[in-house]
């Protein structure tokens, strides 16, 4: 077991002290890096590149080169479990996601095979182990899942969607239904999540990006519940530590005091919440995770700066706060930008966890 230098980000997730507060993006692996463009070239398009265990190494790493980041997160797609159940993903030129085929009646959702992660998804697992291999101990390797529901969604409509039709009308006329679907991608997440920690994941996030579009109680039956359950069955220690778990719901900071009771280790923000009235609703029970609008990285450094402190003081003193974006950064940031970003976390946040 290679003795992990920086575990800033782990101690933070377990609210235990730490010397700064630990900063890594969503999507820090992207397009708006130029070396990404030219290994996801070289790959030939997106999905030969997450299957490419060499390529799919060289692109996690890249960000990490260029910035003095407290996390790798493995270079994937959420929609790997759909396309493994038979799905068909593919990616048409700036349309995002799409698949051949559709789970819209209860009969396609009888029909769906139970996932085998380690073999239907070993290319995940290959990139899980080089990349850990790799890093060295540098930092802790996060490993990740879409949600349920949010795959889900993507399975049902068959690509992105602006309304959800298909999916709520699944949801609202057939929930029976809705409920197996779900309760199969549980299952199939909790292997898949499971498998990377046996590969090497240190800590994993489950990304609910569109839990945000439900109602309340909608919200509680068809997408936490099943969070739920996942967090419950996933190995919660590996290498003789804890493996931490973050959930991160787009638009759910109305529903924070139920995250918070998930079990999982951190909660994931938004930039639509303010963190400081996050942390005084969830108090010390979970981390939280965010949350800087990324449209800010189109700002001007100094401006970024100002925003990085703002988000500090709001925070405010202690241990618990791992800083990211709200969201994933967008393709046509200036990497300049995004380590101005970095650079403000890691000289302004040291007054924060000074011992009195």
């Amino acid at each position: 077991m290679t003795e992990l230098k920086n575990d800033r980000l782990l101690r933070a997730l377990a609210r235990q002290p730490v010397d700064r507060t630990p900063v890594w993006m969503m999507r820090q692996a992207g397009r708006y890096l130029p070396e990404y463009r030219a290994t996801r070239a070289k790959a030939g398009d997106f999905l030969s590149l997450c299957k490419n265990t060499p390529l799919a190494c060289e692109v996690t790493l890249q960000p990490l080169e260029r910035y003095p980041l407290d996390a790798a997160i493995l270079f994937s797609d959420i929609l790997t479990i759909p396309d493994a159940l038979g799905l068909g993903l593919y990616f048409e030129t700036g349309e995002g996601p799409k698949f051949r085929n559709t789970v819209r009646s209860a009969a396609d959702v009888d029909a769906l095979p139970t996932l085998k992660a380690d073999v239907d998804l070993d290319y995940v697992m290959n990139a899980v182990s080089t990349i850990r291999g790799a890093l060295n101990g540098s930092v802790p390797l996060i490993g990740f899942s879409g949600s349920p529901w949010t795959l889900a969604t993507y399975m049902i409509e068959g690509g992105s969607s602006k309304d959800f039709r298909e999916a709520k009308k699944l949801m609202y006329g057939q929930p029976e239904a809705m409920h197996r679907l779900l309760d199969h991608l549980a299952d199939s997440v909790i292997d898949y999540l499971n498998s990377q920690i046996r590969a090497g994941a240190q800590a994993v996030q489950i990304f609910d990006t569109w839990g945000g579009v439900l109602t309340g109680w909608a919200y509680e039956e068809f997408s936490l519940r099943y969070m739920k359950k996942i967090v419950a069955g996933l190995i919660r220690e590996s290498d003789g530590r804890h493996v931490p778990a973050i959930l991160f719901t787009k638009n759910g900071g109305q529903w924070l005091e139920s995250i918070a009771e998930s079990g999982a280790d951190a909660v994931g923000l938004d930039w639509t919440t303010d963190i400081g009235h996050a942390r005084q609703r969830v108090g010390d029970k979970v981390a939280l995770q965010g949350n800087m609008d990324p449209a800010m990285l189109f700002a001007p450094p100094e401006r970024i700066r100002e925003e990085v402190a703002d988000i500090l003081a709001r925070y405010g003193t202690g241990s618990g706060h791992i800083f990211n974006l709200g969201h994933g950064i967008t393709p046509d940031v200036d990497p300049e930008h995004a380590g101005a970003f970095i650079r403000a976390v890691t000289e302004l946040s040291p007054a924060y966890h000074r011992e009195d």
